[in-house]
């Protein structure tokens, strides 16, 4: 009988030294049974050994998966495209028990749906309105009980070339209620809200990396952007008391559809600008800006207030 065919405890039994004949004798069967209680021994903490590693295995990824955002709710302004879209869909993979899509692209309400439709809402919502701001939180509130995360994440751009030169007011006053006082209304209304619930909240606005720069054009926007810098740092300030951080997130050039109508050009076009003027290869994308966000409203950063965080593969102004 070959040596490969035995089973484990004979080959142990072998492996000792012990012939077939020794199993007759009772002396020897003791001694094989001992060696056969070893081997179950070392199987057993082998076996211990090896549960061990697959439930730190186990943790350690459930750990990469962890929901940043474990019941929250959200409302994220400009939610139905772009940015806020990505921002609104990477709320819901990391654990939001609600969010709350506030836009006026009804045509695209359908979005909700699509990110989850039992924990995703669409309100029609005009930035220009300040009163909607009210309403909006209100609105949120009333239907989840709370609100943790405000994302203010709607604005436009300068039309024309908008230089000190040929300053235009009208244009000047659309901008800023768009960039900058619907901002002051959402801090405004969704504090007061985090505030009375006590609840130790985020609050935070996309902005643009002009907001530290100046441009040779757009002289409104780089000052509405200024002014948001502002109320952040104004803001954080007097809010930490209660627990409540505002921050904002300063995107570089992002290709979201919008950005390349407004300024009349195709999205590789604009990629290869921004790439050709960036230290860090690459393109910022929409999904860069909402990793951010939702890094930032997680509440293992409840320490870090009043900061603007750019994402923008430091991209160089040109002179």
């Amino acid at each position: 009988m070959s040596f490969c065919t035995y089973n484990l405890p004979l080959r142990v039994w072998f492996l000792f030294g012990f012939s077939e004949k020794d199993l007759e004798s009772e002396s020897a069967s003791w001694v094989f049974l001992g060696s056969v209680s070893l081997q179950f021994l070392i199987l057993v903490w082998l076996l211990e050994f090896h549960i061990a590693g697959f439930l730190a295995l186990g943790a350690w990824l459930a750990s990469l998966r962890e929901n940043k955002l474990d019941g929250k709710v959200a409302t994220v302004i400009g939610g139905a495209s772009g940015i806020g879209e990505a921002t609104a869909r990477h709320f819901i993979n990391h654990g939001a028990c609600a969010v709350v899509i506030a836009d006026i692209q009804d045509e695209k309400q359908n979005v909700a749906a699509s990110i989850c439709s039992d924990r995703c809402t669409y309100i029609h919502y005009d930035v220009t309105d300040k009163e909607q701001a009210k309403s909006l939180v209100e609105s949120t509130v009333s239907m989840y009980g709370h609100l943790d995360v405000m994302f203010s994440n709607a604005g436009i751009f300068s039309s024309g070339t908008q230089t000190v030169l040929d300053f235009n007011f009208s244009v000047f006053n659309k901008l800023f209620a768009v960039n900058t006082r619907r901002m002051a209304a959402c801090v405004k209304h969704a504090a007061r809200a985090m505030k009375e619930g006590g609840v130790r909240g985020s609050i935070y606005s996309t902005a643009s990396v002009s907001a530290t720069h100046s441009l040779g054009f757009g002289t409104n926007y780089v000052m509405s952007k200024h002014a948001v810098l502002g109320l952040v740092r104004s803001a954080s300030c007097m809010l930490a008391e209660d627990g409540i951080r505002v921050n904002r997130v300063l995107s570089g050039t992002v290709g979201t559809p919008f950005l390349c109508r407004s300024l009349g050009v195709e999205m590789e076009e604009m990629e290869k600008v921004v790439e050709s003027r960036s230290k860090l290869k690459g393109v910022p994308t929409e999904k860069n800006v909402a990793e951010t966000v939702a890094f930032l409203s997680s509440d293992k950063l409840e320490f870090l207030i009043g900061v603007d965080l750019a994402v923008d593969s430091l991209y160089v102004f040109p002179l």
